[in-house]
């Protein structure tokens, strides 16, 4: 089946989609005897790919689990000459690890070739569960247990609800399992309760486990693994909520506050007007309203009854 070129080269680890597209465009590529151009597809069963002078040929799948110390970053180069993951790691297939392990941060990392695997495993929205242990420098309340398995707001949105085992007697060792991948995610969840984390392993990723591999050890997945793993990723994906990213909102501002207090406002009845025009605008009280006043008891009243008191006293 015929494909586009640069991911034709990407898929037999020649290069990234990037740097292949730039070797297409410098014309280190030949197709049939013929210089390849951006844009070009081909079959590589059937059609005679070269680059470099080097003929292309399908790359060997590969599935490697490693346990990760810390002091190393998670990518395959760094552009501060720190070591990466791929110094641990000596396999001939240009391989590349499935989401991320903090630096400081240690255990089972998974590394592929396969794009399709690494997509399922690493997008959010297929949510493969990963358990890590954590030892805190304080005791893990139950009422910050609870918060956890609840989910709490951090910076950057809501974390799912949590699964928290306690592990140790002093509370202080815990397991917590999440199927969120953003940046220093654990961390910041205890942080955010006061508890800092002072050592993080990731001992399990879906049902494939660290077991006894040592540290810096690499072992190739089996078949039934990769499989098992696959068919999690599908099940998770179609039971599972969508996926929506969260956004942060924006601040409001005082012309969104005009309008929400213009579409607030409540409606003025039909006929307000026309009662409000009969009110006699001399006087503040309702037409038809009775005074409270008794009768006589106003200037009026108090002085006729002060004349008509004095005249009775002369008569």
């Amino acid at each position: 089946m015929k494909q586009r070129l640069h991911k034709i080269l990407a898929a037999a680890g020649i290069a990234s989609l990037r740097k292949s597209e730039q070797m297409i465009a410098e014309g280190r590529i030949q197709v049939n005897g013929v210089v390849a151009k951006i844009g070009d597809q081909a079959d590589l069963e059937t059609d005679d790919i070269v680059a470099d002078g080097n003929q292309v040929s399908a790359e060997q799948k590969r599935y490697l689990l490693l346990n990760k110390p810390t002091g190393y970053v998670t990518t395959v180069t760094d552009p501060h000459d720190r070591p990466t993951v791929m110094d641990l790691v000596d396999v001939r297939e240009r391989i590349y690890p499935i989401g991320r392990l903090d630096v400081d941060t240690e255990g089972l990392l998974l590394l592929t070739n396969d794009g399709d695997f690494s997509q399922k495993m690493a997008h959010p929205s297929f949510e493969i569960e990963k358990t890590y242990l954590a030892e805190l420098a304080n005791a893990l309340t139950e009422e910050n247990k609870v918060l956890l398995e609840r989910g709490i707001m951090l910076e950057d949105g809501p974390t799912a609800p949590a699964k928290i085992k306690i592990v140790s007697n002093r509370r202080r060792k815990v397991e917590i399992t999440i199927h969120e991948g953003r940046n220093r995610i654990v961390r910041r969840m205890f942080d955010s309760i006061e508890t800092p984390v002072i050592r993080l392993r990731r001992i399990r990723f879906g049902m494939v486990g660290l077991d006894d591999l040592p540290k810096r050890g690499v072992r190739e997945l089996s078949g039934r693994e990769v499989e098992s793993l696959m068919d999690l990723a599908i099940e998770t994906k179609r039971v599972g909520k969508p996926f929506k990213e969260w956004k942060k909102p924006e601040q409001e501002t005082r012309n969104d506050r005009r309008l929400a207090f213009q579409a607030n406002r409540p409606v003025r009845r039909a006929g307000a007007e026309d009662r409000r025009a009969t009110f006699d605008s001399g006087d503040s009280r309702r037409p038809g309203s009775k005074s409270k006043r008794r009768p006589g008891s106003g200037r009026g009243g108090a002085s006729k009854r002060r004349s008509s008191g004095a005249g009775s006293r002369r008569s």
